[in-house]
């Protein structure tokens, strides 16, 4: 009875509590609420006060010069007004066609008259020339010094000279008169601000323009692209670059002209039977000298920079050849006093095996991310290696020598003592950089010596690369004397000096002059990732090439599936500077000019043409190194550089010319700053 009345007690409780009307129960609640939102409103506008107070007082410590308002037109009045120092005159004449060229790319149709640009280039002209020397950028003050200094010594012209170009220094203009590349007719596609233009609004147009056949190695159908002539060919490579200019300059001083000064330059893209094939380049260059020899009665200087040293090796053995330049074996002794090899690309260049590879070098994967995803968006990784895989020229620039010159997986010549990756290992793996498929069953690749590289990279291009180098060129080093005398009749040997000897002509002499104290790429780590259908490079038929015949096949493909191969790059996350060697970005970097490795440049100056078996004739080697030393408030480094390409415009090397030139080359003595005597004695040369 109690249990039951306290429940009634209590539900007439609730009864009477829920009996309440709502508002009543809930207006102390609402009265809350209300307050708690008062006091978040109070307490939200003193911080937004704080705030402000604070953004006002930084706006107030900030000086002037920092604020956008300031720095925003002063980058943009710094891009106008480096564009006018850098612009050329003749360039206003380019306008108008380079406008034309943009809309009929973008299809827009609006008709632009024909204005009249004289009167404009003509006053540029006048400003230009009243600008004081030191405010362009593409001089600073070194014209002519250096030949003006051996004229005050008596020195003039005494021997004809012929400059062969790199591939930087060589311009290609375009001779397309097919409807689809009228637009560019006679413009450069290669060096000058054509190019940029063309790359960056007709990249379509400009890569099929400049890409081979991939089967003949020529101008495929409806383009043709040949070497810009002339002494301005190579000049300058655009508009305040100037390459070949400063040589030039300084030549002219000492009485050098157009009759005994000739520039040879070439499509760099051929290979070398190509050059002689479809341009006629090495008669026409034997012409110019035996030409020389017989107005002026002295024999020719030969400056060749760094593929033109490679070019020029060649030619050595063409000239000679009886089915060839004819020449005979002392044509060279009666035609050249002294050849000049200028950043010599002797033994190969590793850059050229990572283009070929990945599309990828040193240059693209030291960009900061934002440059490199535009780089990749624009022009990707595989439209690099697939336009380098048709330049069979560029192919000349393989490493020679394998792991005899190069090292093997325990050492190489060039490695400093207590390193802790070796050098002869061209390419390492680290890891995989993306987690391979549960079917995946290949092995992790393993580390490659430059003799494994070499194999490896070649399963990995087009049957059609394969072919055009075995057909063309041998990367190996020939030690049987009898041997090497047979391979002056091998055109595919006559681009490797460890496959040929030199011309047998002891009164000529060589130099090698190079920088070097710059860090230069020489091995690389690479990652790997899954298997990858390359549709670029699905062949017809797979076979083996062993002859360079019209009959030759290429190289056997791997058992699997031809067109899958894991997808490689360089390791570009992987830095490491306290380790020996240095690495950057995945490149392993060594000792240079910036470019092409210290062993490539002085190995053979200063061990391998020193030996009977390589130089039977003798000849007098000397090798000029010349330290990099550039000056940091000059863009390109001024007097002192050494950089690859540079080098050109140094005063050490303008002087080593015109000395060599001038008939004072006997003061050319060997100068070494680098190693290079210890690295080239640890090479197995026996």
């Amino acid at each position: 009875m109690s249990t039951l009345s306290q429940r009634i007690r209590t539900w007439s409780a609730n009864h009477s509590e829920a009996a309440k009307p709502p508002f009543e129960s809930e207006v102390g609640k609402e009265q809350d609420q209300s307050q708690v939102v008062h006091d978040m409103q109070l307490e939200a506008t003193q911080q937004a006060k704080l705030f402000d107070a604070q953004i006002h007082k930084l706006k107030k410590e900030r000086r002037f010069f920092a604020k956008a308002r300031f720095l925003f037109p002063l980058g943009i009045l710094l891009g106008i007004l480096l564009g006018f120092i850098l612009i050329q005159p003749s360039d206003f004449q380019d306008i108008h066609s380079n406008l034309l060229l943009l809309m009929e790319e973008y299809d827009i149709s609006l008709r632009i008259p024909d204005i009249d640009l004289s009167r404009v280039e003509l006053e540029w002209r006048r400003f230009r020339s009243n600008i004081p020397e030191v405010w362009k950028l593409n001089n600073d003050g070194r014209e002519f010094k250096v030949g003006e200094a051996m004229k005050a010594r008596g020195l003039t012209a005494h021997y004809p000279i012929v400059l062969i170009p790199g591939i930087v220094s060589t311009g290609l203009e375009s001779w397309s008169t097919s409807p689809e590349y009228r637009p560019f007719f006679r413009e450069k596609l290669w060096g000058g601000f054509n190019m940029v233009s063309q790359v960056i609004f007709n990249r379509e147009k400009w890569i099929s323009a400049m890409m081979l056949d991939p089967v003949t190695g020529l101008d495929p159908p409806g383009v043709k692209i040949r070497a810009v002539e002339g002494v301005g060919a190579a000049s300058s490579f655009m508009t305040g670059y100037w390459l070949w200019s400063k040589i030039v300059e300084n030549l002219a001083v000492v009485n050098y002209d157009t009759n005994n000064l000739h520039l040879a330059p070439y499509d760099w893209r051929l290979s070398m039977w190509n050059l002689e094939e479809r341009d006629g380049y090495f008669s026409k260059l034997k012409a110019t000298i035996e030409g020389f020899k017989k107005r002026q009665g002295k024999k020719a200087i030969i400056a060749a920079h760094s593929m033109g040293s490679t070019v020029m090796l060649y030619f050595f053995k063409w000239v000679e050849s009886p089915e060839h330049g004819g020449g005979g074996s002392h044509w060279v002794e009666n035609h050249i006093e002294s050849y000049i090899s200028i950043a010599g690309t002797h033994l190969g260049v590793a850059k050229a095996m990572a283009a070929f590879l990945s599309g990828e070098m040193k240059d693209t994967v030291e960009m900061n991310p934002a440059g490199a995803y535009v780089l990749e968006r624009f022009f990707s990784r595989k439209e690099r290696q697939k336009l380098f895989c048709s330049w069979a020229g560029s192919a000349s620039m393989w490493i020679k020598g394998g792991a005899d010159v190069w090292g093997d997986a325990n050492w190489a010549p060039d490695d400093d003592p207590g390193s802790s990756h070796t050098h002869g290992e061209l390419i390492a793996f680290r890891q995989a950089a993306m987690p391979l498929s549960a079917h995946d069953i290949t092995q992790p690749t393993r580390n490659m010596t430059a003799d494994d590289a070499s194999t490896w990279i070649l399963e990995r291009t087009p049957s059609t690369f394969q072919k055009m180098i075995w057909a063309n060129y041998s990367f190996g080093i020939e030690r049987n004397e009898r041997v090497l005398k047979k391979n002056a009749l091998d055109p595919r040997k006559w681009s490797n000096p460890l496959e040929v000897q030199l011309p047998n002509a002891p009164s000529m002499k060589i130099i090698c002059v190079y920088g070097h104290g710059k860090e230069t790429e020489r091995s690389y780590w690479y990652a790997h990732g899954p298997h990858d259908h390359e549709e670029s490079f699905v062949e017809v038929e797979p076979s083996t090439c062993t002859e360079p015949t019209d009959k030759c096949k290429h190289t056997l493909r791997p058992p699997l599936d031809s067109s899958f191969f894991r997808a490689n790059w360089i390791d570009s996350d992987y830095t490491q500077e306290t380790t020996t060697p240095k690495v950057r970005n995945g490149v392993k970097m060594g000792e240079g000019d910036g470019t092409v490795s210290l062993l490539s440049l002085g190995a053979m100056c200063v061990e391998g043409w020193k030996r009977p078996r390589w130089n039977p004739g003798g000849i007098k080697v000397t090798t000029v190194e010349l330290p990099h030393q550039p000056a940091p408030n000059i863009p390109r480094g001024g007097a002192n550089t050494s950089d690859h390409v540079d080098i050109l415009g140094s005063t050490g090397l303008n002087e080593l010319i015109l000395k060599v030139a001038t008939g004072v080359g006997h003061e050319v003595e060997d100068n070494f700053v680098s190693r290079i005597r210890e690295f080239a004695q640890q090479v197995r040369w026996d």
